[in-house]
Parts: structure tokens; sequence; C-alpha cells
């Protein structure tokens, strides 16, 4: 099974950040990427890769303790970046340490049991759009493939959408094949919900 964790925004924030990425997809250099679909935005706290079915239920065990021992936290979608000319994304602000410690939970734990987790630091964001490789290309189509992906997260630098609460843990199976990938919910767990005091 090829799994990760993550924390999927509701329905609301996600409909704005569809109605901020609209005019993006008309951009220059938009009709060259490779659009996610809106069931692909997740914020991806541990990739997992491949994994043995035999894994799962201490994964399962691992991920119900982290999300008992890390509370709810508040967050919205708010600007964008890329990564190189490569990834167009969108990012996160709010209460983000509570979601990077949660993060820093769930990888501790797999890692634990014995699964192995991504190597990236943890940069909270959804992935937006692909471009095609540029390796190999000629200086002056790379250079160009940087400058439309830098001018389409422009496009994202003033968005904030409204503030929403992480309420729920996800192991998510990414499910591969022909087109674009689909994403299915193995299991979920709410995170803890405290009584000020």
């Amino acid at each position: 099974m090829r799994l990760f964790v993550a924390v999927d925004p509701p329905a609301a924030a996600l409909q704005e950040l569809i109605d901020a990425v609209a005019p993006l997809r008309e951009g220059p250099g938009a009709e060259r990427l490779r659009w996610t679909g809106v069931d692909g935005w997740h914020l991806t706290l541990a990739f997992l890769g491949e994994v043995p079915v035999v894994d799962v239920p201490l994964i399962e065990e691992v991920l119900g303790r982290a999300a008992s021992e890390n509370g709810v936290h508040r967050l919205r979608i708010a600007g964008g970046g890329r990564f190189g000319d490569r990834v167009l994304w969108a990012g996160v602000d709010g209460e983000t340490w509570a979601l990077r410690r949660l993060a820093e939970a769930v990888r501790a734990g797999v890692e634990e049991v014995g699964v192995e987790t991504d190597q990236h630091g943890f940069h909270p964001h959804l992935t937006l759009a692909r471009s095609g490789s540029t390796h190999g290309r000629r200086r002056a189509v790379q250079r160009m493939a940087a400058w439309e992906m830098q001018t389409l997260a422009e496009g994202l630098e003033d968005f904030r959408g409204s503030e929403w609460e992480a309420t729920e843990l996800r192991l998510m199976q990414s499910n591969l094949g022909f087109g674009p990938s689909h994403y299915s919910v193995v299991r979920s767990w709410p995170l803890a919900r405290w009584e000020a005091e």
C-alpha cells in the first residue's frame, strides 16, 4: 500500500482555494502544468511510501496515539510559492507550530515501528500543480519555466482564506494508475480537545 499521513482542510476552505486558483489556470505557462485535483489537496505530514499491509496496524496504533496527544489547531490556507520550476503550492498559516509538532510526533512514531518516512523537512503546503522535467532542456527553456512558475506563485501572494480547525488526522492511501492519482482514507482519528482551565 502506498501511504501518507495528512490533515485535510474542510470543503469551505478548499472552495476558497479553488476560486483563488481559477485565474491562475489561465496564466502564462499554466497549460504546460499538470494541475492537481481538489481531492489531491492535503497537508501531508509524512509520506510513508510503499508499506506492507502487515505493518498497517502498527502504523494505526502510532497515529491514534499521536492524535490523542495533539490538540485541535486553527489554520488557514494563505499565500503560495514554488519549489524551483517544478511545483506550485499554496501555503498555510495560523497555529503552524501545532501542525509541525503533530508532524514530528507522526514521523517519530512511524519510524519507531520501523517504517521510514521521507527525509524532506516539513513545509506545510498543498500542491496545486507540477511541471514536467526541465532536466536536459536548453537553459532558455529552463529560465522560461522558472519565470512562469514564479509568476503563477506571485498570483497567490495575497491570498488569505478563512480560518478553520484542523480536527482530524488521516492515514491516506494513494492509488496510482493511468491518469491522476486517486486517494482514499484508510483510517482517521480525531485530534484531542482539551477544556480551557
